[in-house]
C-alpha cells in the first residue's frame, strides 16, 4: 500500500514529465502503476536462505554443590554444572553457485553447529569459512555435491542513491521467507555503532529480528547490501533499518575464498570532521572533507605526501567527510593497490597516489603473562603497535603496553584491571614497553603499595593499589 501510494503521488506530481537522461523514471499511466515487484522477487528470492545456529552454553556450578543437606534434598546433580542449548535464527545470501553464503557475524558468532535451509526447503550443514567481526560479516560454505545453486549477484555498477526502490528479503521472527519494500532513505550512516566499519545504507523497508544477514535488493535483482541492524524501541520495525553495502560484502567474500582472512589497508593519519567554524578558518566555501590532524611517520598517508592541515575530500572517486567514511572506502580495497586521494592544501586541490598497506606491527607485541607478588599478576600484556591497536579497535596512535587478557581470580582481576587498559605509569615511572613493565615489577615485587596510571575509554585513571596482606 505504501509503495502504491508513492507511485500514485508521483503520477499526480509529474503527469507529463519526460525523464531526463541519467534520472530514474516515474510511472506515467495506469498500466505502469500496475507493474509488480514479482519479477525481481522471482529472480532474487531463491538465493536467500535461512541460517540456524546452535550453541551449547555451560553454566557454572551452584555454590550449594557438594553440600550434604541440599544434596540429599535435591540430589547432587541438581547443583552441578548445567548445559543448555542456545539457538538463533538469521538469514543469508548465496553468492556463489557452489554454496558460498554470506550472512552477519552476529548470526553465527560462537556457534557449535550451523544449518542452512534453502528457499526450496532443502537443508544443509554449513561450515564457517571466515568470520569478520569488525564488519559484522561471515562467509559460510555448504556442500552442494556439484549442484549449482541460484545466486544473487553482488551489485558492481552504480551505487545506491537516496530514493532508489529496494526490497528486503529474509526470515523475520522465523515465520518464513518474507519480502518487504521501501526506498533507500540515506547513505553513509556512520553513527550506528553496529560494526567497526560503520558506513550503512539506511532503508525504510521493514526489517525485523531474523532479517539479519538477509538481502537488500535493487530493482535489477542484484545485492545492494546485507541487512544488519534496526533502530527500534519495541524490537520491531520502525522503518529505520541498516544494511552493509555491497562493496564491503564483496571484499569479505573475496578474502574468504582466496586469503582465508581479511587484511585491511591502514591510512596512517588521524582525521577530524570539518564543521562551519573550521571550514571558515580553512577558507573553504562550505563544510566538507576531513581535516588531517596528525600523520603517522612512514605510514601510507605520509608516503603519499599527506601533511598535517590537509583536507581530504575524496578517495577513489568517493566523497569523504569523516574518518569513518575514509576507513570504509579503504577497507573495500586490498593491500598493495594504489588509489587516488584528493586533498585541499592552502586552497589548492591536489590529487595524490596512495599505496595501500597493512598496519605495521612495530614494535613487536612480545605477548607476556605477568606473574609475582604484584597487582598485575595474571594479566597478559603486549606492546602496542598500529596493527595491534587496529585488532583491538583502539586508537591507531596509542603507544605503550596494553592488557590483552585477565585471568579469573587473579590479582589483576581482583584489583579491577580489564582487557584494553593501557598501562601508562607504575610508581611514577613511564611504561613504554613490556620490558619496562617486567623491570618495574621485578624492582618492586612484593611492595605493599603501588601507584598506577592506566588509560581506559579515552581517559587516564590514576590510583594507589595496596596489596592484601
Amino acid at each position: 500500500m505504501k509503495a502504491f501510494a508513492t507511485l500514485c503521488l508521483a503520477i499526480l506530481l509529474f503527469p507529463f514529465s519526460a525523464p531526463a537522461q541519467g534520472f530514474r523514471q516515474v510511472p506515467r499511466d495506469t498500466m505502469q502503476v500496475r507493474l509488480s515487484y514479482a519479477p525481481v522477487v522471482k529472480r532474487a528470492a531463491p538465493a536467500v536462505v535461512n541460517v540456524y545456529s546452535r550453541k551449547v552454553v555451560r553454566t557454572a556450578a551452584s555454590p550449594f554443590a557438594g553440600d550434604p543437606f541440599f544434596g540429599r534434598l535435591f540430589g547432587q546433580g541438581f547443583f552441578g554444572p548445567q548445559e543448555r542449548v542456545q539457538q538463533s535464527l538469521g538469514s543469508g545470501v548465496i553468492v556463489r553457485p557452489n554454496g558460498v553464503i554470506v550472512t552477519n557475524n552476529h548470526v553465527v558468532n560462537g556457534a557449535d553447529e550451523l544449518r542452512v535451509v534453502l528457499a526450496d526447503r532443502r537443508e544443509f550443514d554449513a561450515k564457517l569459512l571466515l568470520a569478520d567481526k569488525k564488519a559484522d560479516l561471515a562467509v559460510l560454505k555448504i556442500d552442494t555435491h556439484g549442484e549449482a545453486l541460484p545466486v544473487m549477484p553482488i551489485h558492481r555498477g552504480q551505487e545506491a542513491e537516496v530514493g532508489d526502490l529496494v526490497l528486503a528479503i529474509g526470515n523475520p521472527f522465523g515465520v518464513g521467507q518474507t519480502v518487504t519494500s521501501g526506498i533507500v532513505s540515506a547513505l553513509a550512516r556512520t553513527d550506528v555503532g553496529a560494526s567497526d566499519y560503520s558506513y550503512f545504507i539506511q532503508t525504510d523497508a521493514a526489517i525485523n529480528p531474523g532479517n539479519s544477514g538477509g538481502a537488500l535488493v535493487g530493482m535489477d535483482g542484484a545485492l545492494l547490501g546485507i541487512n544488519t541492524v534496526i533502530l527500534s524501541r519495541s524490537g520491531g520495525s520502525n522503518g529505520i533499518g541498516f544494511a552493509i553495502p555491497a562493496a564491503m560484502v564483496e571484499r569479505v567474500v573475496d578474502a574468504a575464498l582466496h586469503d582465508g582472512k581479511v587484511v585491511r589497508p591502514w591510512f596512517g593519519a588521524r582525521l577530524q570532521e570539518v564543521d562551519r567554524d573550521l571550514a571558515a578558518s580553512l577558507g573553504l566555501e562550505r563544510p566538507h572533507g576531513a581535516l588531517v590532524s596528525e600523520v603517522y611517520p612512514g605510514g601510507p598517508a605520509a608516503r603519499a605526501g599527506v601533511r598535517r592541515g590537509d583536507v581530504v575530500t575524496a578517495i577513489d572517486g568517493h566523497e569523504i567527510n569523516s574518518e569513518q567514511g575514509l576507513r570504509f572506502r579503504l577497507a573495500t580495497h586490498k593491500t598493495g593497490e594504489t588509489v587516488p586521494l584528493v586533498i585541499i592544501r592552502e586552497g589548492k586541490v591536489k590529487t595524490l597516489r596512495l599505496r595501500t598497506r597493512a598496519a605495521p606491527e612495530i614494535p613487536p607485541r612480545h605477548t607476556t603473562v605477568l606473574r609475582g607478588l604484584n597487582p598485575f599478576a595474571g594479566a597478559q600484556v603486549a606492546n602496542l603497535s598500529p596493527r595491534l591497536a587496529e585488532e583491538l579497535s583502539l586508537d591507531d596512535f596509542a603507544r605503550g603496553v596494553v592488557i590483552l587478557k585477565v585471568a579469573p581470580r587473579s590479582p589483576a582481576g581482583y584489583y579491577g584491571l580489564r582487557p584494553g587498559d593501557i598501562l601508562r605509569t607504575i610508581d611514577d615511572e613511564p611504561v613504554r614497553s613490556v620490558a619496562d613493565v617486567a623491570r618495574l615489577l621485578k624492582l618492586n615485587d612484593g611492595a605493599g603499595r603501588w601507584q598506577v596510571t592506566i588509560r581506559r575509554g579515552g581517559r587516564n585513571i590514576s590510583t594507589i593499589i595496596r596489596l592484601r596482606s
